[in-house]
């Protein structure tokens, strides 16, 4: 049985003629989807899937707690969640930006909370109109936990255009939960034209927030990064993205992720892209049951460039442990299943026993791991670097929120 949903007002920060008209329809749709639900009985089959009722326009800025019943939405402009307020947005909802309206995104700020709690048949889908990556901005999360970044300072200007401080002392700060969210055909481009914004965009999130099950599709830039902090993700699906399925910066630490997931296709650079702004840090992250795929086919993003074919990555002292890996398909003449860009990253990380690359199965016959040009050779200790016919690489269960137009995206 589906339980009814409490009956909560809509947020809309203008107090337009419009708006109001708006608001005003949005309640009404909460409570006939309220009669609706409310009228299930006990006897219900458990698998019906209730269709939204619910509609609305997200837009400004959350300063208390606001609560979304199942429906479809538009999202405009950039939706802010200060430090004060919070979002809930119930499973099954679809939320639709608009190209048109200019630099659409969801930003969590630091202190706000962002409640995403779909479910494997019921995902909350973020979509863009015209379905175009690079359409808009995706989903945005600042925190306090630690950093650090260039020259070892603990905080930071965003990349993504904002301007927004991030970095701090809590660790464990908490965003909120993210389970079963897709976000498609984000990644835009701003009006500068160098800053972009990735289907989720972490800054300085904290160990407390939950990150599960969550798909980042056909975006023009990344399809995940961190940005320092402490968080771990669990069963993510990087599915198509532009630049790399997976990035992470500025001593990122998340010790308990599993089951990543990365379908290049068409267009596409690094499997996984992993620096630490040129810092020897003394710790780095873990992430166990890795999947990197490659589309015949797929070029990177300048079209030709062989540098960033490779499933792996390690420049500017990133480091790390990862095991339990596939690799299929970088088959590029030149490309290696990892790839070490420079000599600091080779004498401090590789040789000192920082990097580990655990347990990985390589397909297709790519060779192991290189270096670039003939500055410095790559050797990892064998305790360091080991290969396993037996690795199975990350283990997810389909469901709707793998599916994308009837196309399922688990293999």
């Amino acid at each position: 049985m589906v339980k009814a949903f409490k009956i909560v007002k809509s947020k809309f920060v203008s107090n337009n003629k419009k708006t109001k008209n708006t608001m005003k329809k949005l309640l009404f749709s909460t409570f006939a989807l309220a009669l609706f639900l409310g009228s299930c009985s006990s006897d219900d089959d458990e698998n019906i899937i209730p269709t939204p009722i619910a509609t609305g326009e997200l837009s400004g800025e959350i300063t208390t707690a606001k609560t979304y019943p199942l429906g479809n939405y538009t999202i405009k402009g950039t939706l802010k969640i200060k430090s004060t307020g919070s979002l809930r947005i119930a499973a099954g909802s679809t939320i639709t930006a608009d190209v048109e309206n200019g630099a659409d995104a969801l930003l969590v700020e630091n202190g706000g909370k962002l409640f995403l709690e779909g479910t494997a048949a019921l995902p909350i889908v973020f979509t863009e109109k015209s379905k175009i990556a690079g359409s808009w901005g995706g989903i945005i999360m600042y925190g306090d936990a630690p950093i650090v970044g260039a020259n070892s300072v603990t905080s930071a200007t965003s990349e993504d255009g904002n301007q927004l401080t991030y970095g701090g002392t809590n660790s464990t700060h908490n965003g909120g939960i993210l389970k079963y969210v897709r976000v498609e055909y984000a990644g835009k481009k701003l009006t500068d034209n160098t800053s972009e914004m990735n289907g989720f965009s972490f800054y300085s999130v904290g160990s407390g927030t939950t990150l599960e099950n969550l798909v980042a599709y056909k975006g023009a830039d990344d399809g995940f990064e961190f940005y320092g902090g402490t968080v771990s993700a669990k069963n993510l699906i990087s599915y198509g993205n532009f630049d790399d399925s997976f990035d992470w910066q500025d001593g990122w630490r998340g010790q308990n992720n599993t089951n990543w997931y990365a379908y290049q296709v068409n267009t596409g650079n690094f499997g996984m892209e992993i620096e630490a702004k040129n810092i020897n840090n003394s710790f780095g992250p873990k992430v166990s049951g890795i999947t990197l795929t490659r589309a015949a086919g797929t070029v990177t993003e300048g079209g030709t460039s062989a540098s960033e074919y490779d499933a792996i990555q390690f420049k500017k002292e990133g480091n790390g442990e990862y095991s339990n890996i596939v690799i299929s398909g970088y088959t590029t003449s030149g490309a290696t299943a990892v790839r070490i860009q420079d000599a600091n990253t080779n004498t401090n990380q590789v040789n000192s026993g920082k990097i580990k690359i655990l347990n990985v199965k390589i397909n297709d016959g790519t060779s192991n791991y290189g270096g670039v040009g003939s500055s410095f050779s790559v050797s990892f200790d064998s305790a360091n670097f080991t290969t396993s016919s037996s690795a199975t690489g990350a283990s997810l269960t389909s469901g709707a929120w793998s599916i994308v137009d009837g196309v399922n995206l688990l293999p």
